[in-house]
């Protein structure tokens, strides 16, 4: 019998720009850099850049490329991330792809009730273990932003909500640079001090600056604050195609590289080797409503091109996925997270957050969450390929079972069964019969069910009671500090 002599194993990839593309949109950014600038709202920022070198003209910001090609020098090419044990838990050295939940959404589908309010701490709280519990997110973010807290100290009790219901990576957006501060000692103090955070961070924010080129004061100092503590950040700004960025995608990324390498040139004035993302927050607008959308070709279009734009630097990547602009878990739903989440995949974009939303992000649902899950599931297999080896192609046991024969009690089907039959979860498929006998559910329904029995059954792994006083005490005590 003939076998193979190698084993050969190609995850499927996808390319949507050529290297000469690449090329000529990271030339315009440097351009947009020395020529057109930024504006710094930030005195000790504007110190730092004139003395690194830049043009400084009041607020206006001059940036040579060979300060910038110096700040990609010293950022760290990849690192890894930590769940809250310490556990490595996502490797953002290579070409990976991690899925996570949704955040900020002012409002959530009710996980029991199934209506639309204003979301709650308890929300966030139910977002938390349910993500804990899918085994398809690789990190957990605030289920949404809290209406029933101090808005000055929302990250706060957010932050303290979270961790204390999942074990899993954490990224979140703070609402000020003393929140983001004093999390980051809520979280230091979970990792076992400041030093163990830096060294097994488990914890990422995302500083993001106002789109075009404009970087506050409370950005600045969110940036600042991370990379004093050598804590991993995502500077991405929000461009929206043909209102805050230009309306051709090419422009939008140029716009978004430039922004990107402003953040992580302030990072890397203010400490060296202080490690950040190289992304954007691309999207799209729908230009006959003026309304931004969650879901588009151009959003993953873009967010595919920069990710393969920040590998030849060697910096991981931002996307967006396993959401829908639908208010309904409808089909529409279903399209869009999948199409979404498989291409960015595909791609290699390194963090795809936003597993969740619905209605244009402005609603987080655990149950979109779950069907975000399977589909990410079925997506994860997708990209495993085909091995071939001699084991895997079988031809000694096409020989034994011979024409007109079948696999069904081969030991090589069992030893391989698990491996290379994609089960699902969530979708049906069952026979017509069955799925009349176990109550004709439709997806949605199915979902809310598994949502309530996550609920009900899952619980993440607790703090010790030490810690969870500690944090509670820390939170009132930056309360009063936040709130005016």
């Amino acid at each position: 019998m003939l076998h193979a002599g190698y084993s050969s194993h190609m995850a499927p990839i996808l390319k949507t720009i050529s290297d000469d593309q690449i090329h000529e949109i990271k030339q315009a950014a440097f351009l947009i850099l020395e020529r057109t600038g930024c504006i710094v709202n930030h005195k000790g920022a504007l110190k730092l850049l004139k003395e690194a070198g830049a043009h400084v003209k009041g607020e206006q910001v001059y940036v040579q490329r060979h300060l910038i090609e110096e700040a990609l020098r010293t950022v760290p090419k990849g690192f890894t991330l930590y769940d809250r044990e310490g556990t490595p838990a996502l490797d953002l050295s290579c070409r990976k792809s991690y899925f996570g939940s949704s955040t900020a959404s002012p409002n959530h589908r009710h996980a029991l009730k199934k209506d639309i309010r204003l979301t709650t701490l308890e929300d966030i709280a139910w977002g938390a273990r349910t993500a804990d519990a899918l085994p398809n997110l690789d990190f957990v973010m605030p289920f949404g932003s809290a209406q029933d807290v101090p808005g000055d100290a929302g990250e706060l009790y957010e932050f303290e909500t979270v961790v204390q219901n999942t074990t899993k990576p954490v990224f979140f957006c703070g609402y000020s640079s003393k929140g983001v501060e004093l999390v980051l000692d809520m979280a230091a103090e979970v990792a076992g001090g400041k030093d163990e955070l830096t060294r097994k961070p488990f914890l990422v924010p995302y500083p993001e600056p106002i789109t075009p080129l404009k970087f506050p004061h409370e950005v600045v100092e969110r940036i600042f604050v991370c990379a004093s503590r050598h804590m991993p950040q995502i500077t991405c700004g929000a461009q929206l195609t043909g209102f805050t960025s230009p309306v051709t995608l090419a422009g939008s990324l140029a716009l978004a590289t430039a922004e990107s390498f402003f953040g992580i040139l302030l990072a890397q004035l203010c400490r060296p080797g202080a490690p950040c993302f190289l992304t954007s927050g691309l999207g799209a607008v729908n230009m006959r409503t003026g309304i931004a959308m969650i879901s588009s070709p151009e959003m993953t279009l873009s967010l595919t091109a920069q990710a393969q734009l920040a590998r030849t630097i060697g910096l991981p990547t931002w996307g967006l996925a396993g959401e829908t602009d639908s208010k309904l878990l409808d089909d529409q739903a279903g399209a869009e997270a999948s199409l979404d989440a498989v291409l960015q995949a595909l791609a290699g974009v390194s963090i795809i957050h936003d597993v969740g939303y619905m209605d244009m992000g402005m609603a987080c649902s655990c149950a979109m969450m779950v069907l975000g899950d399977e589909i990410i599931n079925w997506v994860k297999r997708f990209i495993q390929g085909i091995e071939v080896n001699a084991e895997t192609l079988a031809a000694e046991i096409t020989h034994n079972v011979g024409p007109g024969g079948n696999y069904l009690t081969q030991q090589h089907t069992l030893n391989h069964m698990r491996r290379e039959s994609w089960q699902p979860e969530l979708f049906c498929k069952d026979s017509f019969e069955t799925w009349q006998k176990q109550g004709a559910k439709s997806l949605e329904q199915r979902a809310d069910e598994r949502v309530a029995q996550i609920l009900e059954t899952h619980k993440s792994k607790p703090l010790p009671e030490s810690i969870v006083s500690s944090l509670q005490e820390m939170r009132k005590q930056g309360e009063k500090q936040l709130v005016k």
